[in-house]
């Protein structure tokens, strides 16, 4: 179990550094304010209608970073400082939750997967882990063949759905900042300075969904070692 701990300890001091530079990008860019006067809620709605999505909303939610796209009631959810403010890092923020938009509008094959998988995500991660350890806890009374083992093994194949899922988050998330520079560049909405600020937050953005896949990874392999290994 020190393992775990050890893993679980560099996992959450590296997620904890990357979250932190991104606050700070997002922090420094949001002083950064643009030339067009456009606010959030005004760039979101240029681009989903330069894009001819007319049936998508854009709404203001509470919270910092609590910005995302649901495709379910297709709703652009921006939170209040990206919603009204006129600075870099709203026109980052804003432009990106409309490239989902638009992923979704033209059923971008990551997306689609990827909300195909967040059904059964949303119950197998709540139980992953508690059935692993059960499971091994289990399997040293009743031997690598009983019915901890077979435990163990079902949480694994949950832990193994929610590691894909994080991978297949990866290329949905970098593919819609990729949109929304494209689109800002494009149509000459940022100066230059604004553009470098735009990226540079969003590629921290990035690097978080990115942490979080590894960090998925990695706990896979050590249980799997740890559960599989078992039976050497």
């Amino acid at each position: 179990m020190i393992g775990y701990y050890i893993i679980i300890g560099g996992i959450s001091l590296i997620s904890w550094l990357v979250s932190q530079q991104l606050k700070n990008k997002f922090k420094h860019y949001s002083k950064v304010q643009l030339q067009n006067g456009l606010t959030g809620r005004e760039i979101a709605e240029k681009m989903l209608h330069d894009n001819g999505i007319f049936d998508v909303k854009i709404i203001s939610t509470p919270g910092q970073l609590t910005d995302h796209y649901n495709p379910v009631n297709k709703t652009v959810n921006l939170s209040e400082a990206v919603y009204n403010q006129r600075n870099a890092s709203a026109a980052a923020v804003a432009s990106h939750e409309v490239g989902h938009a638009v992923q979704h509008a033209q059923a971008y094959q990551w997306l689609t997967m990827r909300s195909k998988i967040v059904p059964v995500v949303s119950v197998t991660s709540k139980f992953s882990l508690w059935l692993v350890i059960g499971g091994i806890l289990l399997g040293a009374a009743s031997g690598t063949t009983g019915i901890g083992f077979l435990i163990a093994v079902a949480g694994l194949v949950m832990m193994a759905i929610a590691t894909l899922f994080s991978f297949i988050t990866l290329p949905v998330e970098y593919d819609a900042s990729n949109r929304a520079l494209a689109w800002l560049k494009t149509n000459n909405m940022l100066t230059n300075s604004e553009q470098d600020g735009a990226k540079d937050a969003l590629k921290w953005a990035a690097r978080t969904y990115l942490v979080a896949a590894l960090g998925s990874l990695a706990m896979l392999l050590y249980w799997g070692f740890r559960i599989l290994g078992s039976r050497d």
